[in-house]
């Protein structure tokens, strides 16, 4: 008996979103998309009940604005579980441990989501038990305990049903958008993240949870004279009494980024297609540059995050060894920890700043640099491949798309077979170098700095996922003007 047959009786027991049995118009879509964000903004701000409002400390820190969520709040893990269960299935998938054909086996494809479900849900209560109970991260509200059943534990013990059932929200969450919207939850949570940061590091009077004040009123004020500014503060920022004020280089570097990923979502390889039964109907398939699009950045990111928030954990229960790694204010500032913490800021490797946490080594910073950019550039092209594989998107199941769809590419015989050879020209060398492209950019731009403080990745994310989003609207328009096409491309 397989592992199949055994966990079937539960994975197909698992509750999900029904599909919709037929076309949903483009309207609804919308609306169901405007609905679940609505909700997301308005858990965002439903704080956790037994919670000591001011105490702790955000585990997720600057990876917020990618796992998205809120501290706190009843949303608080955001999609972290959902990206960690993503990256446990998709090792298990590219070492071909489950044996599972979604593509072609529709009972596999039913046990492959009740077994990303079910993985989410672990994910859900292998964070949350120790970011209550553990690490000061959620504490209980000291008056409450006095009087609340089961005193501190009791207090916890609700705040985790509050957390679990925030995680499992924004699961169901992402599946309503996936089904019933425009695009996915994973990538609007993200957008909502980010974007409220963006504009908040434009206009935002008082400090935001970072403590940055936005760009617009801060520039006002030097004008005014109330804060002090000089040419180098202005072009790299500086600290001042209000607050973190990003300088001129963190807006040209959030231009460019936006300038970069609309140039490389537009850079592409069109292969020709026509229909085999329709005279007259071509097509092209495009290969871009940015193939595996820079969802695979979430993986990468959320297993640093992960990393970090094993060394918090283990550092808010006992010493570590100076090797292993010593904290400094919740932050890793030597040792193991240390070399493996993603550059977040300007102040975390330009050794001629005053850094309030001591300022390390030159080949400390150098040496910290290097792992970092190792992780991404490599773990982006790896998690691009293991993307491009588990959600058929590889040359295989790509080839198998087109000529279910009645296409063809002109002068080659209409088989499967021969278009998996030709995408094979072009699918795996661009995932690798659109993986490992994006991986630097994201690096770059941590390092550089952006407005309102948003990380390199986030910003990437939110550009790249808008861009997509608006294609996909502009797709859905096109589909409810010509309905013959829904009929031909499936």
């Amino acid at each position: 008996m397989s592992w199949k047959d055994t966990a079937e009786p539960l994975l197909t027991r698992m509750p999900s979103v029904e599909r919709p049995d037929r076309h949903v118009p483009f309207k609804r879509k919308l609306a169901w998309t405007a609905g679940v964000l609505v909700l997301y903004f308005f858990l965002t701000n439903v704080f956790l009940f037994g919670l000591e409002r001011g105490a702790g400390s955000d585990a997720f820190g600057r990876f917020r604005s990618i796992l998205a969520g809120g501290q706190g709040t009843i949303v608080h893990l955001g999609i972290g579980p959902i990206v960690t269960g993503s990256i446990v299935l998709q090792l298990l998938g590219g070492a071909n441990l489950l044996g599972l054909d979604t593509q072609n086996n529709p009972r596999d494809q039913v046990l492959y989501q009740g077994l990303q479900k079910l993985l989410v849900i672990t994910m859900v209560i292998l964070t949350g038990v120790p970011m209550v109970f553990a690490g000061n991260f959620l504490p209980a509200s000291e008056s409450l305990s006095q009087t609340f059943p089961g005193g501190a534990f009791g207090v916890n013990m609700l705040m985790f049903g509050q957390v679990f059932v925030g995680g499992v929200l924004i699961l169901y969450m992402d599946e309503v958008i996936s089904k019933w919207g425009v695009g996915s939850g994973v990538g609007l949570f993200i957008i909502a993240g980010v974007s409220q940061r963006l504009i908040g590091g434009l206009i935002a009077i008082e400090p935001l949870p970072g403590g940055t004040i936005g760009v617009i009123p801060a520039y006002i004020r030097m004008a005014l004279g109330d804060l002090p500014a000089s040419a180098p503060n202005l072009f790299f920022g500086f600290q001042s009494p209000s607050g973190q004020i990003s300088g001129i280089l963190a807006i040209i570097t959030t231009i460019l980024i936006f300038v970069i990923v609309v140039y490389a979502e537009s850079v592409r390889v069109e292969i020709p297609l026509s229909h085999a039964r329709v005279k007259g109907a071509r097509g092209r398939f495009p290969v871009k540059l940015i193939y595996a699009s820079v969802l695979p950045m979430i993986l990468v990111r959320a297993l640093q995050q992960n990393i970090q928030f094993i060394g918090q954990l283990l550092n808010s229960q006992s010493s570590l060894p100076a090797w292993v790694g010593q904290y400094s204010d919740g932050q890793p500032i030597s040792g193991l920890f240390y070399y493996l913490a993603p550059i977040q800021s300007r102040r975390d490797w330009m050794w001629f700043v005053d850094n309030p946490m001591g300022n390390p080594e030159v080949w400390q910073i150098l040496l910290r640099v290097a792992v970092d950019l190792t992780f991404m550039v490599a773990g982006g092209a790896i998690f691009a491949i293991f993307w491009v594989e588990t959600t058929d998107m590889g040359p295989e199941a790509t080839a198998q798309q087109i000529q279910n769809s009645g296409m063809q590419i002109p002068g080659f015989r209409q088989n499967p077979g021969v278009l998996e050879k030709v995408l094979e020209r072009y699918i795996p060398q661009v995932t690798v170098i659109g993986g490992a492209l994006v991986g630097l950019l994201a690096v770059g731009a941590n390092m550089l700095g952006t407005i309102g403080g948003v990380s390199g990745t986030g910003l990437l994310l939110t550009v790249s996922i808008t861009y997509k989003l608006y294609e996909e609207i502009a797709e859905e328009q096109l589909m409810e003007m010509h309905p013959m096409m829904r009929q031909m491309f499936g």
